[in-house]
């Protein structure tokens, strides 16, 4: 994705101020502190360069400069609509919790005596702290004064407005990616929902993308009935696969089936495609309605509270924190070692360390760390082996790479394949402490996959059944090349390009991250 031209911005520091580094911005956007010129002892001219994403040239000394950006945001966020390309009527709503069955013959009067239905200027806030320095724990500022501008987003939810005759619909469902607890409950709900409207044929597209192209992965008729019970079991009741086909022959695919909605669960390639399948349906002018829901258990999609799958996965990650302590604990010098999922981000591992209260080193792929040396991973272990007898270490997958030999292979999804570090880290701590002479008793354990493939838990659950209704309500009131989630605690549409632009990353300087390293104890690895 292309940059837009950097803006320069000079202003004044004091000395104490000099290891800012950088400001953030939503969407990972960043005002990165570049050099200083030095003018006193006292304070420096601090030189700032504002990279934007598809943003225009920002002037902070322009009194405007607030204004300009928040039309460019609401421009960014505004929802991609079918009557944005095709001219297409609205209808009142079938969708009301006044009828057991979907209204029909709507002359007003039913759904106008109910509040239950979301305004189109509807709106809640991306951000709700306001930050008094870009030096406050997880700053995330605009401008290097850290001045607030609210960010609004579209709320989520059933309108009284559909664009969709429901007797007619098409819709279709696919699950793409690896799995992830709780596909089943938004597959069940979305079902459910699309019912409640109206809408007699619904299909679900087997095993991801390539359901489009294998001629022997037929649809799957999808009802109430067929649901039912589907939630109650982990996986994909459709099946997954990652990669797939062109997106003009899954366009094509799309309209030799007639869907007139397509429902796609994934993380950020899914949400790629389904950008990129919305953008041709728009190109070819098909009322078609892409609506996408964020799937993954690391946690890493944009501007979202969190994502379906990441508590089970917490979760089940106990099972194994918990036995490696319970081995590192019984064990003379013993020390025990957990790999957990986290790809680019270190969510799982930094909740699963908090969660447990017994970790003592919570290494993730965000903060860089040493092994040897003064300030090591292993002489912190020397040190815990000497004072408490015993150590429990919890690392995510892609932390410290740079430590291993890259194989430069990929998976299906593009996705580099990434050596063991846990296995790595086991054959190191055994030779650390064979050549200083100390006996060690290392226990590794790996679950990974394990954390993917159980029953979404209570809280999982909730969240798929809200984000299935609320993917439904969002395609029948016209939006398409959209997702929905939670934005601080607020359930939202946002354009897909937003959240795709960057995988979301654990915040080194944010309070959740000081929490972990309170819990831990565990010193600063360099």
């Amino acid at each position: 994705m292309a940059l837009a031209s950097p803006v320069e911005y000079a202003g004044t520091i004091t000395s104490s101020q000099r290891h800012i580094s950088r400001f953030g911005l939503p969407g990972c956007n960043r005002l990165q502190c570049i050099r200083y010129d030095k003018k006193s002892g006292a304070s420096c001219q601090m030189v700032v360069r504002a990279i934007f994403l598809d943003q225009p040239q920002l002037d902070f000394s322009n009194p405007n400069w607030k204004k300009q950006f928040q039309e460019e945001f609401d421009r960014r966020f505004s929802l991609p609509h079918l009557t944005d390309v095709i001219d297409v009527e609205s209808r009142p709503t079938t969708f009301s919790l006044k009828s057991r069955t979907p209204l029909e013959n709507v002359n007003g009067s039913l759904e106008e005596s109910w509040n239950g239905y979301v305004n189109d200027d509807d709106r809640a806030l991306l951000k709700v702290i306001k930050f008094a320095s870009p030096t406050s724990a997880g700053a995330e500022c605009i401008d290097p004064d850290c001045s607030w501008v609210e960010q609004w987003v579209h709320r989520a939810g059933p309108r009284k407005e559909i664009y969709f005759e429901p007797q007619c619909v098409k819709a279709g469902i696919i699950t793409c990616g690896g799995l992830c607890p709780g596909l089943n409950d938004v597959i069940r709900q979305i079902v459910l929902t699309l019912e409640k409207y109206g809408v007699k044929n619904i299909v679900g597209i087997q095993h991801g993308f390539r359901g489009f192209f294998e001629d022997h992965l037929s649809e799957v008729p999808l009802n109430r009935h067929v649901v039912q019970n589907i939630n109650l079991a982990g996986g994909s009741f459709l099946g997954v696969s990652r990669g797939g086909a062109s997106i003009s022959d899954i366009v094509n695919s799309i309209q030799a089936r007639r869907l007139d909605m397509l429902f796609v669960l994934g993380g950020n390639g899914t949400h790629a495609g389904a950008n990129a399948i919305h953008a041709e349906c728009r190109k070819r002018k098909l009322k078609v309605s892409i609506v996408g829901v964020p799937k993954t258990i690391d946690n890493d999609i944009l501007l979202m509270d969190k994502t379906f799958g990441f508590d089970t996965a917490v979760e089940a990650a106990q099972r194994a924190i918990n036995s490696a302590y319970i081995e590192a604990h019984s064990a003379f010098h013993g020390i025990g070692l957990v790999k957990l999922m986290g790809r680019s981000s270190g969510f799982i591992t930094m909740h699963a360390s908090l969660s447990s209260g017994q970790v003592d080193i919570c290494l993730i792929p965000e903060v860089p760390f040493t092994l040897d040396g003064p300030n090591g991973v292993l002489r912190h272990l020397e040190h815990l082996i000497q004072t408490k007898g015993f150590a429990l270490i919890c690392i995510a997958e892609g932390a410290g790479q740079e430590y291993l030999q890259k194989s430069n292979a990929t998976d299906a999804s593009g996705n580099m394949v990434l050596s063991d570090i846990g296995v790595h880290l086991q054959q190191k701590i055994k030779s650390h402490f064979r050549e200083i002479g100390v006996h060690s008793d290392v226990k590794y354990i790996d679950p990974t996959y394990m954390l993917r493939a159980v029953r979404a838990n209570a809280s999982d659950a909730i969240l798929c059944t809200v984000l299935g209704q609320n993917a439904v309500h969002g395609a029948f009131a016209g939006f398409s090349g959209i997702t929905t989630g939670i934005c601080n605690t607020h359930n939202v549409y946002l354009p897909i390009p937003e959240v795709i632009k960057t995988p979301r990353l654990v915040d080194p300087n944010s309070r959740m991250w000081h929490r972990c390293l309170t819990s831990t104890g565990q010193p600063d690895f360099h």
